[in-house]
């Protein structure tokens, strides 16, 4: 389907057009759920846009998802190409987090919005199990021809200023037949009352739409108490996460799902839930126990078989008369999201974005500050629902002072306000924003040290139940303990950074006749800190050194070690030494150190008067000469031991021509080694891609040679690079 010239960027996130992007590859493809993702221009996120065929809640811990974030929808966009998951087991083993918050069987796919030029977003499908294991040709082709259609909408709105994306994703509805005729739905209403059996409808947000009188009957409860409730938010002997359970495995498998359960005082009741997209029939009949089902007591939650029954309880005390608010599946799986997700933080800023991004959607409040305890005082370091200016004006409240999130972070109790009048008692002269009714004040304790505080406010009094309050103080507890990982790895990447560039030369001195680049890049994953090294070094008149070399380790000792060698060749290659004989220097000093690892170097002095290069190598990688006409050749010099292995060992020193306008690359063998790639089938796509360039701009020639493997993720090895290019 087309979409015509003149739409813009208010006619493409309204109701409509963008909504038929979703509901039309849905149609097109049989899929029973869709999400649609955009990557918003300044934000290094994804964000949830148009959602079908599952609940707001159900998706609440995808609203937002971090751009590097292990979620197929993410290396759909990254690879431009469909992510396919086969299955339950599937999904578990290559995205575990994907597995933990949705342990139900269903098929995935994940496909970029993408034109020749952007992608733009991303969307996801999930199909029940019936579904065949593979896609076939002409859902591929509708998945495409979504993604490219989605693609020119989203472009013909950045091309009209301002593009407003929608700040909270859309729930879309599928088209639903023509209503009903009166007369048949009277029919319809009466047939459902003669039925000896309980007959209910749930919309695909879990609240009820209809019951009947014997389902009522049956509950015990009238349509007034449950019209638009939840039950298992009513009915407090359906309060039991396996309960809403079924409802969240019903509505993603879309599988029939039944579970058994006790009413007081021992009436047992069968459950069976059969969805679609537009909501969940569900029967309810009297059985004689869990076993009428077919599955006895513990059993799991099967499709189309019972569930786990309670323990009979007969015996026990009732429960207290009132209304309950229990923590159900969801907010459990959320909290196990929470951990997941936590645990592959990094730094402060990460566990910054996680936490903001994932608890207001996820959990339900409508404002969040965190707060990190700092000499003495409460520095605000993230916050989601307030305005900054407002967060600036509580920005370093000390730690003494007598507000409640202070005052929880000294007493390490949490604390809750279930109204303003609550707040206002104990603390008359606390902020006030807006329409906020609820507060809960968290402390955030890890190993018995303070490390910050959480604010959650709510736009509607709470009552916070026992298990809410125990499931906030869990959440606090996951984000202290991530906060206080997440410190001591920004210390110990700031030391590693430090230590890193005092080791390294801080600048490389340009000669006469020469222009030079070098790039670091640490190993994507460690402390940022490794043992690769390079210098230029001035000698004699008319002749620079230059050298490369590796030592074993990305750590602060391979770290160590490399300032040793550099200090080691800097002096010799001074003294006026060979590139052999600074080498076979270095190594018998490295032998009397007994470092305990070994280093690879390689020396290039650069003649400058007779235009050579003289050049010796101990078990390094060889280096490339590119000439003027762009040819391009590996430099083979005799191979030499490691440096450190033994003591007295000689290297030859081989010399070539270097004429006017050749580009020296002297590299590590982080830039060529790569798992499952030959290291000479690397070495030669280096060297193509060194020919076919453009040596003009020395720097950007360094940024294009290192481009592919600047991504921490896809880097196992530090990566160092040298180009000396001769001029005249």
């Amino acid at each position: 389907m087309g979409e015509p010239a003149g739409a813009d960027a208010e006619d493409v996130f309204g109701a409509g057009r963008w909504d038929a992007v979703l509901v039309d590859v849905m149609r097109d493809t049989g899929a029973s759920v869709g999400l649609v993702y955009l990557r918003v221009p300044g934000e290094d996120m994804l964000r949830l846009a148009l959602a079908s065929g599952v609940s707001r809640e159900i998706a609440a811990p995808w609203v937002r998802i971090p751009a590097d974030a292990p979620i197929p929808v993410v290396d759909a966009m990254r690879d431009r190409a469909l992510v396919w998951l086969g299955g339950q087991e599937e999904i578990a083993r290559r995205y575990p987090r994907l597995g933990i918050v949705l342990p139900y069987d269903f098929l995935l796919a994940a496909a970029p919005i993408a034109d020749d030029t952007a992608v733009w977003g991303g969307i996801v499908l999930l199909w029940p199990v019936w579904h065949p294991p593979h896609l076939d040709d002409r859902e591929r082709v509708a998945l495409d021809r979504c993604g490219r259609r989605a693609a020119r909408l989203l472009r013909r709105a950045a091309g009209r200023e301002p593009a407003s994306y929608p700040s909270e994703p859309r729930v879309v509805h599928p088209a639903r037949p023509p209503e009903a005729d009166p007369v048949l739905a009277r029919t319809a209403l009466h047939f459902a009352e003669r039925l000896p059996v309980g007959c209910c409808a749930l919309d695909l947000d879990g609240r009820l739409t209809f019951l009947n009188t014997a389902a009522a009957e049956l509950l015990q409860a009238g349509a007034a108490a449950l019209l638009g409730r939840r039950p298992w938010e009513v009915l407090l002997w359906l309060n039991d996460p396996v309960f809403e359970d079924c409802y969240r495995a019903a509505v993603v498998t879309r599988l029939p799902m039944s579970f058994t359960v006790m009413r007081r005082p021992a009436t047992w009741l069968l459950f069976e839930l059969y969805p679609d997209a537009t909501g969940i029939s569900v029967h309810v009949t009297r059985v004689a126990g869990p076993s009428a089902t077919g599955e006895g007591e513990g059993a799991g939650r099967e499709p189309g078989a019972g569930a786990a029954a309670p323990p009979d309880t007969s015996g026990a005390p009732a429960p207290p008369s009132r209304q309950a608010e229990p923590v159900g599946a969801g907010a459990v799986y959320h909290l196990m999201h929470m951990a997941a997700t936590l645990a592959e933080a990094a730094g402060v800023h990460d566990v910054v974005e996680l936490v903001a991004d994932q608890i207001v959607p996820a959990f339900g409040p409508r404002g969040l500050v965190l707060m990190s305890a700092d000499e003495g005082r409460l520095r605000i370091i993230g916050h989601r629902g307030y305005s900054q200016e407002f967060v600036d004006r509580y920005d370093g409240t000390p730690l003494t002072a007598e507000v409640a999130d202070a005052q929880v972070l000294a007493t390490g109790v949490p604390v809750f306000f279930t109204s303003p009048e609550d707040l206002y008692r104990a603390h008359p002269h606390a902020p006030r924003y807006e329409d906020r009714s609820a507060w809960a004040f968290l402390p955030l304790i890890a190993s018995g040290r303070p490390v910050g505080s959480l604010i959650l406010s709510y736009e509607r009094p709470r009552s916070f139940p026992a298990a809410e309050r125990a499931l906030l103080t869990s959440l606090a507890g996951l984000i202290a303990q991530a906060l206080a990982r997440a410190r001591l790895y920004d210390a110990k990447h700031s030391l590693a950074r430090s230590l890193q560039t005092s080791l390294l030369p801080h600048g490389l001195v340009p000669f006469p006749g020469g222009e030079v680049a070098a790039r670091y890049l640490p190993a994507g994953h460690g402390m940022d800190v490794g043992g690769d090294f390079y210098d230029l070094i001035r000698a004699a008149p008319g002749t620079v050194i230059a050298v490369i070399g590796d030592v074993q380790g990305h750590d602060p000792n391979a770290a160590a070690l490399m300032g040793q060698v550099r200090t080691a060749v800097h002096a010799h290659a001074t003294a006026g030494a060979s590139p052999g004989d600074v080498l076979a220097r270095t190594n018998k000093l490295l032998n009397d150190l007994e470092p305990d690892r070994f280093t690879s170097c390689l020396i290039a002095e650069l003649d400058l008067v007779r235009h050579r290069l003289r050049l010796a190598t101990a078990g390094h990688p060889p280096p490339l000469l590119r000439g003027p006409d762009g040819r391009t050749r590996l430099l083979e010099t005799p191979p030499g031991l490691l440096l450190g292995i033994a003591p007295d060992v000689e290297y030859a020193t081989t010399e070539v021509p270097w004429e006017s306008g050749s580009v020296l690359a002297l590299y590590t063998d982080g830039l060529v080694e790569t798992p499952g790639v030959d290291i000479g089938t690397a070495t030669a796509e280096l060297s193509g891609r060194l020919a076919r360039s453009r040596p003009g701009d020395l720097d950007a020639l360094a940024d294009g040679l290192i481009r592919h493997v600047k991504n921490p993720d896809h880097r196992t090895d530090d990566v160092a690079l040298l180009l000396v290019r001769r001029e005249s």
